[in-house]
């Protein structure tokens, strides 16, 4: 193998991505929604991962001569009934929402990829299995089967994850499904299997590329959704447990003093909507950008 066959194979494919990623780049900053989408989703992922440097209090540290203060200079959300600084826990929660969310809709789309690819590409019967076990599993509401688990295993942050990503499965393998099916009648896919390609091939080089891109769109879209489970699972008591911060905990804390101290409610609250905006705005935008039947420009 020369080296000119190794830079065509290597090379060129990443110029071509990273040319292809500042195209989407530049489309995505000019739209209005898609933008503030970006902003607001880099500004709730850079405090998560920057939240132990620059929170100003300990987030657990409890000083009941301060507590409930009103926001002010040095608490600037004010503090909850244990006298703990609002604005650190805040952030602080960020880092367990968003661990939540990325670690719960990975394993998710992971095995909903794969679930997907083998029902919609695989013999009959066992795409009447997958499909069975898919409706199954979605049979069941959301927040009553993770109030089943919880109450027999037991509130934890590994809990909560587990219930998402069995609920989520089937999202993500129905969409792969149907757009594997559709792909498979397709003609370079006939050609494929006629030269006596495996299904792996197929699928790994084939189908998968052409089914990603709507994936990973329905994944961003979903984040808000799955960090609202935790945080009401959490203002239950079903989910994070004290001392951990949680946006879901400063509701519940907030909500048994929202007559004299409605600012907990409020700083709890925020993060959610604009952590539900963020994800939604660049959700939408990235869609109309990858769907050529959605684009503007061409």
């Amino acid at each position: 193998m020369t080296i000119s066959t190794l830079k065509q194979m290597f090379v060129m494919p990443n110029f071509e991505f990273l040319a292809g990623f500042k195209l989407s780049i530049k489309r995505l900053c000019k739209e209005p929604l898609g933008l503030l989408g970006l902003i607001l989703v880099t500004l709730i992922v850079g405090s998560a991962i920057l939240a132990p440097w620059i929170v100003p209090h300990d987030p657990i540290a409890i000083d009941v001569m301060n507590r409930l203060k009103a926001p002010s200079a040095e608490h600037w959300l004010g503090t909850d009934q244990l006298g703990r600084d609002i604005f650190s826990r805040v952030l602080m929660g960020s880092q367990v929402a968003l661990k939540v969310a990325f670690s719960a809709i990975s394993l998710a789309l992971g095995f909903g990829l794969l679930l997907g690819l083998i029902a919609g590409f695989g013999p009959a019967w066992l795409d009447h299995i997958i499909v069975t076990f898919f409706d199954t599993v979605r049979s069941f509401p959301t927040i009553i089967f993770a109030l089943a688990v919880v109450t027999l295993t037991g509130p934890s942050l590994t809990t909560i994850i587990l219930v998402i990503v069995v609920t989520s499965i089937p999202i993500y393998g129905r969409v792969v499904r149907t757009q594997t099916q559709a792909l498979s009648a397709q003609e370079f896919i006939l050609a494929e299997r006629a030269l006596g390609a495996s299904m792996p091939r197929i699928l790994g080089v084939h189908m998968l590329p052409n089914v990603i891109g709507q994936l990973l769109i329905l994944a961003s879209m979903d984040v808000p959704i799955v960090i609202t489970i935790e945080a009401g699972l959490s203002f239950l008591g079903l989910g994070i447990q004290p001392p951990t911060p949680s946006w879901g905990t400063i509701l519940n804390d907030g909500y048994l003093f929202i007559r004299n101290t409605p600012w907990m409610i409020v700083a709890g609250g925020i993060p959610l909507i604009l952590c539900t905006l963020g994800f939604t705005f660049l959700g939408e935008s990235l869609r109309d950008i990858f769907d050529p039947k959605l684009r503007k420009d061409i």
